[in-house]
């Protein structure tokens, strides 16, 4: 017979053999570092400008980046910091480099389906790369026990208080006291007080905002980082839930990401977990735009199907059995997406399959359904395998067409991403311009 004790085990080795794979894929001391890029890449896939034109540039001021010259002196290579730099100080024919960023806070986009293997993660992290690259600065939250977002930002031996979890847990004392301070005498009040909370929820509730927030391998990307013991984030939120009667805790995320500055990030991607529960219904309700990605299979579609019916039903039930606590809370009902996006991944364009089900995506879910699909190529695998995204991959170690494809597959889907973003950026400046 087996019990906890052999589970356990199995975590330890499996534990083990992580570490043993971020030490060959990263580096000896297990801390992930990002690696340079070349002008080619700059000039080409950022830029887009004359590899001879920003040479010249660079030659003509000094004062500018100047990257490092390989030893054969054929190539030039930047960091993303001077790239950064690059995007201030140059322009182009009168344009400006920087990316297009309107007023207001950021806009939050949360990555979500039923269904493990789809691509969720590898989704939510090649977007964050590819905003970076863009010029924006980008929030990852890892909702997602699993926590595979956070190993391949490279973070390791998360504590769950650092998680999502502990959001919660201080959003419960905030809002604990919030409702108490609004009885003339607290004694009226019904429902407890920070104080009168769990012990462990007492001791997160005193973080600060910034508290949660980690730095990554890139300069421009940082993460709200999870772990395998957030996994019983479910189970606690139902206990503190039934504590807190009038706590509304699908408003968690959202009353968190309102505290930080507006101007702190431009983009927040949130990776969700493949279930509808607490954690996935504050992403919901914190979300502006919601993608959706499928692989191309006929169970992945059946799974989508299920996700959105499920998601629904759970979004109206709040808005019907919530709706009290909501407007206490300033949480208007229902929730509205500025946007939902249907993703396909792992796409073949040569296999009759995966275009017949696209067809019948499009078919059924019309203009929702993004044009540009994630290819599956070589180094689409690699980038799961080796915890690194197409973008951190270094050409030079496969050969350069099978990278730029899949570069280029990533960096439609990503295209189509940033418009969605600004859509929803602009309509929500029109609302605010109408409101005032």
């Amino acid at each position: 017979m087996r019990d906890h004790s052999d589970l356990q085990s199995m975590n330890e080795r499996s534990l083990a053999q992580q570490a043993a794979v971020r030490r060959a894929t990263f580096s000896p001391s297990e801390k992930k570092t990002l690696r340079p890029f070349s002008i080619w890449e700059i000039s080409q896939f950022m830029f887009d400008v004359p590899a001879d034109t920003l040479r010249k540039r660079l030659a003509d001021d000094p004062s500018l980046p100047q990257g490092v010259v390989e030893e054969d002196g054929r190539q030039r290579w930047f960091s993303l910091a001077e790239i950064n730099e690059l995007r201030r100080r140059l322009r182009f024919r009168g344009k400006s480099l920087l990316p297009k960023r309107p007023p207001g806070r950021a806009v939050r986009v949360a990555v979500s389906n039923f269904k493990g293997g789809v691509g969720k993660t590898v989704v939510a992290h090649h977007l964050a790369n590819a905003a970076a690259l863009d010029g924006y600065r980008v929030l990852a939250i890892d909702f997602d026990p699993q926590a595979t977002l956070t190993h391949s930002m490279g973070l390791v031996e998360i504590k769950e208080w650092n998680t999502v979890w502990g959001i919660m847990c201080r959003d419960l004392c905030r809002e604990a006291d919030r409702i108490v301070a609004a009885y003339d005498d607290p004694a009226d009040c019904p429902y407890p007080s920070s104080d009168e909370l769990p012990q462990d929820v007492q001791s997160i509730g005193s973080q600060r905002a910034q508290d949660f927030i980690q730095k990554t391998a890139w300069p421009t990307i940082d993460i709200i980082p999870s772990c395998a013991n957030a996994a019983f984030v479910e189970f606690a939120s139902a206990q503190y839930r039934a504590l807190h009667k009038a706590w509304s805790f699908f408003g968690c995320i959202s009353r968190y990401l309102d505290e930080l500055p507006e101007d702190q990030y431009d983009i927040i991607i949130f990776d969700c977990p493949p279930a509808i529960g607490y954690q996935s219904l504050n992403a919901a309700f914190a979300a502006d735009i919601l993608y959706v990605p499928s692989g191309p299979g006929y169970w992945e579609y059946d799974s989508t199907t299920s996700y959105l019916g499920q998601l629904g039903d759970a979004l109206e039930d709040i808005s019907t059995g919530f709706s009290a606590i909501a407007e206490d809370a300033g949480i208007r009902l229902p929730k509205r997406f500025d946007d939902i996006r249907l993703l396909m991944t792992r796409f073949e364009a040569s296999n009759s399959l995966h275009v017949a089900m696209m067809d019948a995506f499009q078919n059924v879910f019309g203009a929702d359904v993004c044009r540009n699909a994630i290819e599956m190529t070589r180094a689409v695998e690699q980038s799961g395998r080796f915890q690194q995204s197409v973008y951190e991959q270094d050409y030079r170690q496969m050969t350069r067409e099978t990278w730029k494809r899949a570069r280029q597959s990533f960096d439609a889907a990503y295209s189509e991403f940033r418009d969605t973003v600004l859509r929803a950026w602009e309509k929500r400046g029109s609302a605010e311009g109408c409101e005032a």
